[in-house]
């Protein structure tokens, strides 16, 4: 919901599309830009694409194209000249009247409700600093392109300390080299020693802040990431599910649905940014936790990447991943690949793994039939079914226990205080008395096994 006082700003999408991707990828990257759009809260009132061979140099677009995006921001939909953008005040006015011949040019008419106005212009592809204030200056409006977009999103959704260090510095990384010289821009700071050398300009001095405040975000994570490595170093040992996958898939919600817990959910992208772990409900024993981790998106910026790298170490740690999949969307099959890519990128690909089908309630009996034959070892479910949800838990404990076989424990009443370590580290399946102690029947990895036999001897 938006307030009243702030209104809604709306947003045309602007794409070249490229050689090498097809009209049904390039509909995909729009639509998924249109939800990210939403997310942040704006409305999208028009679409211009273009197929081109390359992005071009300084303005992406072609002119005809120039003028069609001017057409719903009010721009003039030309790049302003050096030579004109130095032009006094006084010359300007006196040449408004009139352009020369060879500058004249027509932006195309816009009927009422055909051409709805646009605040910013996002471009779907990532553009350069340069390509940005030059699609500023031809429409007059405020430019973003797909990185800005995401970043952005994540500055939003940061909840923990953690995720709003990593969002912060790869904010700033996309703004330095974005940031523009003002009124004072080319002014000098007094140099060096007594005042001589060129010293810095005012926006050689903003970046170099920039870059020191990055340092500094880059060191306080670095402290947080040694506390929680030695979180993690406690959990080494303990049986670990990472539920892994695109934006939106319903992570939060089958986490929610797993572990009894009250995890954030939201059909928005992104609602998920830090690293939340519970034990896997009703418990078993050695408990089995569970991860919800941030969800993937084509083209994530690099940058974001690098910054959540140890949110992602919890993948790499995980003794199973389950690919969380929204198999409702028909872009499924390329969102199951850039997580499998995200996660190669790390490592993780190696951690054995499941595919999940999760909002199989939004899909028709003839798409099932079609995705088992597709997908035939992956579980179709809804994280809204608690049937489904039992399923899968049952999925998980299975694959723990698989390839361990039942084995006889015998403690003395004197060694009683071994019991607890059984009943924490251990699935127990039978245990009876007799008068010299208790004989358990376990299921237990081989370092649980050993650990408990070190206590008794």
């Amino acid at each position: 919901m938006h307030s009243t006082d702030t209104p809604q700003k709306s947003a045309l999408i602007a794409a070249v599309q490229l050689p090498g991707v097809d009209d049904l990828e390039h509909a995909g990257n729009i639509a998924e830009l249109g939800r990210l759009l939403n997310t942040l809260g704006f409305r999208v009132v028009g679409l211009v694409t273009q197929r081109r061979a390359s992005l071009k140099g300084s303005t992406v677009f072609g002119q005809g194209k120039l003028y069609e995006i001017a057409a719903y921001t009010g721009g003039t939909g030309v790049v302003p000249s050096p030579a004109e953008a130095s032009k006094s005040k006084a010359r300007e006015r006196d040449e408004d009247a009139e352009l020369p011949e060879d500058q004249a040019f027509e932006v195309p008419a816009h009927p009422e409700g055909e051409y709805p106005p646009a605040d910013v212009v996002v471009v779907d592809n990532e553009i350069s600093a340069r390509q940005a204030r030059n699609l500023e200056k031809a429409t007059g409006a405020d430019v973003l392109d797909r990185t800005g977009v995401i970043v952005e999103i994540f500055h939003r959704h940061a909840q923990t300390r953690e995720a709003r260090l990593q969002v912060e510095i790869a904010r700033l990384t996309y703004v330095v080299p974005r940031l523009r010289a003002g009124v004072r821009g080319h002014d000098r700071q007094r140099g060096g020693v007594g005042g001589k050398g060129a010293g810095e300009s005012a926006l050689e001095l903003d970046r170099r802040k920039v870059r020191d405040r990055i340092a500094q975000l880059r060191q306080e994570l670095a402290d947080i990431e040694r506390e929680e490595g030695g979180r993690r170093q406690r959990r080494l040992g303990q049986r670990r599910v990472a539920l892994v996958g695109y934006t939106n898939a319903g992570k939060s919600s089958l986490m929610r649905a797993l572990t009894g817990s009250e995890v954030l959910v939201e059909d928005k992208l992104f609602a998920t940014l830090g690293t939340t772990v519970r034990a896997l409900h009703p418990e078993v024993r050695p408990r089995i936790l569970v991860s919800d981790t941030v969800g993937f998106i084509k083209k994530l910026p690099h940058d974001l990447v690098a910054s959540f790298r140890s949110t992602l170490d919890e993948a790499l740690e995980a003794s199973l991943l389950l690919y969380v999949v929204d198999c409702s969307d028909p872009s499924h099959r390329d969102q199951l690949q850039v997580t499998r890519e995200v996660l190669g990128e790390i490592g993780a690909d190696a951690v054995p793994s499941r595919v999940v089908l999760n909002k199989i309630d939004r899909v028709d009996a003839f798409r099932r039939l079609s995705l088992a034959r597709e997908y035939p070892d992956a579980l179709q479910l809804s994280a809204h079914d608690p049937a489904d949800v039992a399923r899968l838990r049952d999925h998980i404990v299975e694959f723990f226990e698989e390839g361990l076989e039942p084995v006889e424990l015998f403690v003395p009443y004197t060694r009683g205080a071994v019991i607890g370590e059984i009943r924490t580290g251990m699935r127990v399946l039978d245990e009876h008395y007799d008068e010299h102690g208790t004989r358990f029947t376990v299921k237990a990895p081989a370092e649980a096994l050993e650990r408990v036999r070190a206590l008794l001897r």
